[in-house]
């Protein structure tokens, strides 16, 4: 075998290897790139207006609860999550929406009418009618939401 014909396999060998390592790279880039970046790209759904459900079920002077169904999207998965709120009206214009998760540890609060107060069960915390602390644990009031409605439907801006 000449010198000749060994140098043109071994450019011949040089250029295939970069020729697969390139298709291989751009295969596998391209796509990897994508699944990346595609995140990114989406919709920012972190300020959005939920339905809480309709003004006529709203008790005057009573917290009434909500359950509330909502899809959240992080980044390729989607999952729905339930989540509970009391609404409050003294006037039937005006409305106070809270959380009902103690701001002790995170236990879900129950309104206890004959007392006119939310408990705590966990460590006994207790709220007033408009989530504030009254005794117990609890650091701070019960979380509020933005409120407004339309076509007598209550809305919160959620997160």
């Amino acid at each position: 075998m000449s010198d000749e014909s060994q140098i043109k396999r071994e450019g011949f060998l040089k250029i295939a290897i970069v020729g697969i390592g390139g298709f291989i790279g751009v295969t596998l880039g391209i796509p990897a790139l994508g699944y990346i970046a595609s995140p990114a790209n989406l919709k920012d759904q972190s300020q959005v207006w939920i339905r809480v459900g309709s003004t006529s079920k709203v008790e005057i002077g009573t917290p009434t609860l909500f359950k509330i169904k909502v899809k959240r999207t992080t980044g390729w998965i989607v999952n729905e999550e339930e989540f509970s709120v009391y609404v409050l009206t003294e006037n039937g214009r005006d409305y106070i929406v809270m959380s009902n998760i103690c701001t002790h540890l995170g236990c879900r609060v129950r309104w206890i009418e004959e007392k006119d107060q939310f408990f705590c069960p966990c460590h006994n915390g207790i709220f007033n009618k408009q989530g504030e602390v009254v005794s117990g644990p609890p650091p701070k009031p019960l979380n509020q939401f933005q409120v407004k409605v339309e076509d007598n439907a209550i809305f919160v801006l959620g997160s």
